[in-house]
């Protein structure tokens, strides 16, 4: 069994096994569910209100994480010195794969999770790697961290968090379509049911869904996108809100707010 590693020491190494750091910049997403994130044309990696999640460059890496139960979080100052590392694992995380593709490590302790921000925070580079093993999962830049973290906390202390609920008969609900007419409603569960932690409502018929707060594998997502609900059934809805105008999409068609 892992066990709980935080440590600041310098340390140099010669090269990184995946090169360079992916040269992107950091933003910050509002929202009922605010998040820090950097998307490459490889991998992405996102900061919650209460964990993180990665988006390997391939689907084969995220089962290996799971797999290990295993993440090492290491900080770099610079292309070759280490400053500190963080290791996730069964001892102080869950780790589980989400959304069919993203690692989510929800930290146990929420004083190892202000250590990983703090150091992202202030820090140039970040390594994912195989936990005990010089292997790369991916590198980050961490241009732009700093800022995006402190719009995050402020967003997560206002009571934005992804603990903060809908109430489903009040909710938004969503009408149109193309030839099939439909009447669609979501909520976020307060108490997910496993990885499941929302429904949908089609026409009074109701799944269950995971939510998914970023494009991954994109490099921006599309003006005004909130969440996406990936339905139990393989449905898939995406949700916007913009000037505005509140609005669904599913399948082909998009559906307006009419309530």
């Amino acid at each position: 069994m892992l066990t709980a590693v935080r440590r600041v020491l310098p340390v140099t190494f010669a090269c990184f096994a995946a090169g360079t750091a992916a040269q992107a910049e950091w933003s910050f997403s509002t929202g009922m569910y605010p998040n820090a994130f950097i998307q490459t044309d490889k991998a992405t990696l996102e900061l919650q209100c209460d964990r993180v999640r990665f988006a390997p460059a391939g689907y084969e890496d995220s089962q290996d994480i799971v797999s290990k139960q295993g993440l090492s979080f290491r900080f770099m100052k610079n292309g070759s010195t280490e400053t500190g590392a963080f290791q996730a694992g069964s001892a102080n995380a869950d780790i589980s794969i989400v959304d069919n593709y993203p690692v989510e490590i929800q930290f146990l302790d929420q004083g190892d999770y202000k250590f990983v921000l703090d150091q992202i925070a202030q820090n140039a580079v970040l390594n994912l790697s195989m936990v005990g093993q010089d292997i790369t999962y991916g590198i980050f830049s961490l241009k732009g961290s700093s800022a995006a973290i402190k719009s995050l906390r402020a967003a997560c202390s206002s009571g934005a968090s992804s603990t903060q609920t809908m109430e489903a008969p009040e909710g938004i609900v969503y009408c149109g379509g193309g030839a099939v007419q439909r009447v669609i409603e979501y909520a976020i569960l307060a108490q997910p049911d496993g990885q499941w932690d929302a429904i949908v409502t089609v026409n009074g018929e109701t799944t269950r869904a995971m939510t998914a707060y970023s494009y991954f594998g994109n490099s921006q997502p599309p003006a005004g996108f909130q969440v996406a609900l990936l339905g139990e059934d393989r449905s898939e809805f995406l949700v916007f809100s913009d000037a505005g105008r509140n609005w669904l999409e599913f399948g082909d068609y998009t559906y307006e707010q009419c309530n």
